[in-house]
């Protein structure tokens, strides 16, 4: 029977391992246990879900540095962009989607940025046939003006050099009815802009924290203006003015999902003078 050990082959068996023997089966069975879950987490991540972390302040108040952010895959399909670690980068380009589902306006989203190799995550405003201008920080919307209504002033310092601000925190809400909040700390960044007609296929973003965000208001990523003034087509090269261009008008391809909740966070809050913002452990931001 196989069972069945002779009594020295045991003793032998039995005999205490050294160290190096010991890591070197550790170190093993955790070659081996990568090597079972990294499918798993890579199919996981491309078709269903993917972690992110938030490095910048430019979605304040609704993201925070340090949040971790689970994106859906699924919600607008699949392109090359959708691979996880960037990889899908070195296949060809294409223009349509797997399984394409269409966004919808104020989803926070995340997408590779059309001129720099990096991923950015911001709010959809603009969607294709729309005109988009910013007047004095409120966003004239197809000709109206879209709702904000202002809720307290919050003072906090920025993660990466630690300015002080004082933000007037506002509640923007969109045609649809959607809101969310937003931050105007009178910088007079991007406050007034050209008219945006949104190319079809294509998408206009912006940040939440709206002077501290380059996005889709400003020029460097964009084509020049037409006779009348307005931007209204996307393909050229940018025009970075002597710095890294701005992400234009973001191709659909180009969407890798929309951020669903916010899972957890590694932001304790201690540059807040007024408290901890609420929420930060699974907060949906897909209401």
């Amino acid at each position: 029977m196989n069972d069945i050990v002779d009594s020295d082959e045991k003793a032998e068996n039995d005999e205490p391992k050294s160290l190096f023997e010991k890591l070197l089966n550790e170190l093993k069975e955790l070659i081996v246990t990568v090597l079972i879950f990294l499918p798993i987490w890579f199919v996981f991540s491309m078709v269903v879900y993917e972690l992110r972390s938030i490095p910048s302040e430019s979605m304040v108040p609704t993201l925070q540095v340090g949040d971790r952010v689970a994106v859906s895959k699924f919600t607008y399909g699949y392109s090359r962009y959708s691979i996880p670690l960037g990889l899908g980068k070195m296949l060809p380009e294409g223009d349509g989607r797997f399984l394409g589902g269409m966004p919808q306006r104020a989803d926070v989203v995340v997408f590779r940025h059309p001129h720099v190799d990096k991923v950015m995550i911001k709010r959809l405003i603009g969607l294709p046939g729309d005109t988009v201008q910013v007047v004095d920080n409120k966003i004239i919307l197809n000709g109206q003006p879209m709702a904000q209504d202002p809720q307290r002033r919050v003072r906090y310092r920025e993660a990466r050099e630690g300015r002080l601000f004082t933000a007037d925190e506002l509640i923007e809400t969109t045609p649809e009815g959607r809101s969310y909040p937003i931050h105007i700390l009178q910088l007079r960044n991007y406050s007034t802009t050209p008219v945006f007609k949104v190319p079809e296929g294509h998408y206009l973003f912006m940040g939440d924290n709206r002077d501290n965000s380059t996005d889709g208001r400003a020029l460097s990523g964009h084509c020049p203006q037409n006779e009348q003034g307005v931007i209204d087509q996307a393909g050229c090269e940018p025009n970075p003015y002597g710095q890294e261009p701005s992400i234009g008008f973001v191709p659909y391809e180009n969407l890798i999902g929309r951020a669903d909740t916010v899972l957890f966070t590694l932001n304790f809050c201690d540059r807040y003078e007024s408290g901890c913002p609420k929420g930060r452990v699974w907060k949906s931001l897909s209401d």
